[in-house]
Parts: structure tokens; C-alpha cells; sequence
């Protein structure tokens, strides 16, 4: 079998199968070499590991990914890739491929199964239209996960690891940020994919962190908090956070729990470190308590 990474062997197979690029996927194969190379090594993929790959496509990265790693699990949600990945990787006797959602899979099983419950490395060059839920998934949920290096849409990259201050920082960076360390590890352009998309993508490597990088009293209010300011960002944080339907606090409480950490009474939550955050959280749950009488 032909090594893929390049247009022509990319392109032939994709017409042996006559494979109908379904935009409901949102597919858009590699075709650069360079590229490859570069998430192999961000991955910091070895022999030692069990490599979780999301949206194979025809097989281009796990083909690399197979001679790096100890074993690669490949989850392809479109059925009609299945029989072009049976070919494009059968001479890989380290590669399982599942079609499956990858948000509907147990990952933890997964890794028991085929990396003897070691923390896997996740791979991908993910659809825009799901990439959050997906990366929030892999960080949140119970899935024992060393690293992720996926490519995603250049924007949303961007969010994930800017701070305070920028156009682009928001409830993503916050998110992403709480969990793990994100680092941009190469721009690309559209020209490395076929079809190319309409905008430019960015590989990201999250190192998911041991424990948040913050300690908060109640993880599930930051986040409310975080949601609610980003919602409304140009109001001031009194009254993005007293027009909040999610939340129930009086503007009296709030507007003390910003004071009580030190804040400006018309600050932006768009200004708001994700240390502030917990420490506004904290504050409003000490508030509580102290009203509750507990």
C-alpha cells in the first residue's frame, strides 16, 4: 500500500472508492508530509504508547501514527471509510479500527483494552462543527489521557491558549486552560488539504495537567460565572452576572464578592484571569454559607 500523505496517493485512492466527501463530517483529508511529521512529534508518540486517533479519514495519520506507536485506535464515525481504512492499513497489525461517535465511545474501556489502562495519547484532525465538545469531552470526562494534538480551525486554536485582554479570550480558553496547557505547534494553511477548506487551521497540543490548574470550592458555579460574563461581554461583570438566567444571586451579593476580591465595581469579566474567576466563585459560595448560617 502506498504511503499517503501526498496529493497523487491521496487522491487515488479517494477515486478507487469513488468516496463522496460528506460536508455533515466535515472532511478534509492532510496531504502534507510536513505537517504530519510535526503532529508526530508534538504527540510525543513512542513505542510505550496507545495513540487514540478521532476521524481517521482514509488512514493518511494513522499510517504514521502506526510506526510510531505501540497500538493506535482508530475511531472513523463514517461507515464508508471503513473499507478504504481496511486497505489503506492492512499492512499494520497495530491498528484497531472502530466506526463509532467518538463522544458515544468509553474511552476508559478503551485504554484498559488495548493500552493495558495506561493514559493514552489523543490524536486528530477534527471537524470544526464538533471540535469543542469533542476536546471537552476528552478533558472533562474520566478518560485517561496523557496529551492531545489535534487540528482544529486556526481561530478556535487561538482561543483555546490567549489570556486576558484579548479579542479572542473566552468560556474556551477558561475551559481548556483549567484542565490542561495548551501550545500552538504550527500553522496551516488551506493548500495542505483535499477539498481545502474556507479558512486556516492550527495545530494545538493540550497537556492534560494532573489536577486544574486552580483550586476552586465549586468548579460547576466558576463555570456558570465564566459562561454568564462571556454572554454578555461588553457589560460591566455586576450586571453580566445579575442578568445571568442561570444564576440566582442578588446584585448586592455580587456586587460584594467582587469588592471582597479586590475588583473594580465596573470591571469586565473579559479582564478576568481564571484565578479571579475561582476566587469570585469562592467568595460568592463563602457569602452564601455565611447567610445560610453554616
Amino acid at each position: 500500500m502506498p504511503v499517503l500523505g501526498n496529493p497523487k496517493n491521496t487522491i487515488e485512492i479517494i477515486q478507487k472508492y469513488n468516496f463522496m466527501f460528506q460536508k455533515k463530517f466535515g472532511q478534509n483529508f492532510l496531504i502534507d508530509t510536513h505537517v504530519l511529521d510535526k503532529i508526530i512529534r508534538a504527540a510525543e508518540v513512542t513505542k510505550e504508547d496507545c495513540v487514540l486517533e478521532i476521524g481517521p479519514g482514509i488512514g493518511t495519520m494513522t499510517q504514521y501514527l502506526a510506526e510510531s506507536a505501540g497500538h493506535v485506535v482508530a475511531v472513523e464515525i463514517d461507515a464508508n471509510l471503513i473499507p478504504i481504512l481496511k486497505e489503506t492499513l492492512a499492512d499494520y497489525e497495530n491498528v484497531t479500527v472502530l466506526n463509532a461517535d467518538i463522544l458515544k465511545v468509553d474511552i476508559a474501556e478503551m485504554a484498559r483494552k488495548y493500552g493495558g489502562g495506561r493514559p493514552m495519547k489523543a490524536v486528530a484532525n477534527l471537524p470544526y462543527y464538533i471540535t469543542t465538545p469533542i476536546i471537552m469531552n476528552l478533558l472533562e470526562g474520566s478518560a485517561p489521557v496523557d496529551n492531545i494534538t489535534v487540528m482544529v480551525q486556526k481561530e478556535v486554536a487561538d482561543r483555546m491558549q490567549t489570556g486576558p485582554g484579548s479579542k479572542d479570550y473566552g468560556a474556551l480558553s477558561l475551559a481548556v486552560q483549567y484542565y490542561a496547557e495548551p501550545y500552538i505547534v504550527a500553522n496551516v494553511p488551506p493548500n495542505c488539504f483535499i477539498p481545502r477548506p474556507a479558512v486556516g487551521s492550527a495545530v494545538i497540543r493540550l497537556k492534560k495537567l494532573p489536577r486544574p490548574s486552580v483550586e476552586v470550592k465549586d468548579p460547576e458555579l466558576m463555570f456558570k460565572l465564566i459562561r454568564a460574563s462571556f454572554n454578555q461581554r461588553r457589560k460591566t461583570l455586576l450586571n453580566g452576572l445579575g442578568n445571568a438566567a442561570e444564576l440566582s444571586f442578588p446584585k448586592e451579593r455580587i456586587a460584594a464578592a467582587i469588592a471582597a476580591c479586590g475588583l473594580e465595581p465596573a470591571v469586565r469579566g473579559e479582564t478576568l484571569s481564571l484565578a479571579q474567576f475561582a476566587a469570585l466563585a469562592d467568595a460568592l459560595t463563602t457569602a452564601g454559607r455565611m447567610i445560610a448560617g453554616r
